[in-house]
């Protein structure tokens, strides 16, 4: 089988707007959740803004997708290079303001759709494609949460079996809108005051923009290159809950199955995972289940940590994030804290410091609306 490694990130988030300083201060134990309320007909909510308004899809890709390649040390035009890039809401904020217009006007005039085709959902990964001059495979997976681990484990796919040597992956997200708010407050997911993944006192999910692509490529071309790695990607597990809408399957069965499909895939077993990235959301139900499966699976004592009190959860990108995280967790051998937990509610080894740790292989996990499980591993490049 093809060895695929990452030799470059771009990343983005409400703690940083890079990679560096993204680490910096999550290890620093910071978080980049504020009280805002950019929309004045909402109530002010804890946000995960990367700025003081809310950011701009194609602004963030372009900007994660130059960081990247400038990483990883590839110059564009990349004819050949494979363009996988997922969002779970996409043009949303363009469509809700064009909505408002319409209702506002109170017709329907043409003019005022514009380039709406422009606005389609799989147009943000068409765009990566022509930043970087790639005329090859462009894929745009929508998985709700699951769809940056996904983006990811697809490039990983086209790198494995020949399609590609080279891909560009990963999930970007501009999700603070009024209608996400409305939806997410109606459902009674979003927290008051912060983000507590696996507290006792959690009170549900904060919204946080976001973004994090990355550089594959074949082992060999990394060599020959002579590129920095970050690391290699093992394989991965893909399966849905045929569930529900909104609610994971409480005994997670399926999400179990992601778990073992990806250790099977990736040559692993439960007890050779030195750190896992949960998806850790801080609503009641996810945090429930998710532990309820570590719990099951996992030796005790297996390092656990989410992100998502620092950066919020940022929907689709949330996985691409946490693979960025993992990824520099091996590269300084640095296990990331579990910022906004104070009382845990679980019987996890859950980091709530920043600590050093001997750490080889690691797994990513996230779980979308509908049912979505994907687990990712990773391993340190040897």
């Amino acid at each position: 089988m093809v060895k695929v490694c990452v030799t470059g990130i771009g990343l983005i988030s409400a703690l940083g707007g890079s990679l560096e300083n993204s680490w910096r201060n999550l290890i620093a134990g910071k978080s980049g959740i504020r009280l805002h309320q950019p929309f004045p007909e909402l109530t002010p909510l804890p946000l995960g803004l990367i700025a003081q308004q809310p950011s701009e899809l194609t602004m963030l890709t372009q900007m994660v997708v130059a960081s990247a390649l400038q990483d990883s040390g590839l110059v564009a035009p990349l004819a050949d290079c494979a363009v996988v890039i997922g969002s779970s809401r996409s043009y949303q904020a363009s469509w809700e303001m064009l909505a408002r217009q319409m209702y506002n006007a109170n017709h329907f005039p043409v003019s005022s759709f514009g380039n709406w085709l422009d606005t389609l959902p799989h147009i943000n990964a068409i765009a990566s494609a022509r930043q970087i001059g790639a005329s090859g495979i462009v894929l745009a997976p929508m998985a709700a949460c699951a769809t940056g681990i996904w983006s990811i484990a697809q490039a990983a796919l086209l790198i494995q079996t020949g399609q590609c040597q080279q891909a560009i992956a990963g999930a970007v997200e501009a999700p603070i809108t009024p209608l996400t708010l409305a939806g997410f407050q109606q459902m009674g997911a979003l927290a008051k005051t912060g983000a507590y993944p696996f507290d006792l006192h959690r009170e549900g999910l904060v919204l946080g923009e976001g973004a994090a692509v990355f550089v594959l490529e074949s082992a060999e071309l990394a060599k020959q290159r002579q590129a920095k790695v970050y690391g290699e990607i093992l394989g991965f597990g893909l399966t849905n809950d045929a569930y529900h809408s909104n609610s994971p399957e409480p005994e997670g069965k399926s999400a179990i199955a992601a778990i073992k499909q990806c250790l099977e895939r990736s040559c692993l077993t439960p007890s050779d995972i030195d750190y896992i990235h949960a998806h850790g959301t801080a609503t009641q139900l996810n945090d429930q289940m998710e532990s309820m499966v570590i719990q099951r699976l996992f030796p005790q004592g297996v390092a656990v940590s989410s992100t998502k009190g620092s950066t919020g959860h940022t929907l689709g990108a949330s996985g691409a994030l946490g693979v960025a995280f993992s990824l520099m967790a091996l590269k300084h051998q640095i296990l990331p804290p579990c910022v906004g937990l104070q009382q845990p509610e679980f019987d996890l080894e859950i980091v709530t410091a920043a600590r050093l740790s001997k750490i080889r292989q690691v797994l990513c996990l996230s779980f979308g609306f509908g049912g979505q499980n994907v687990a990712i591993a990773l391993a340190k490049s040897p």
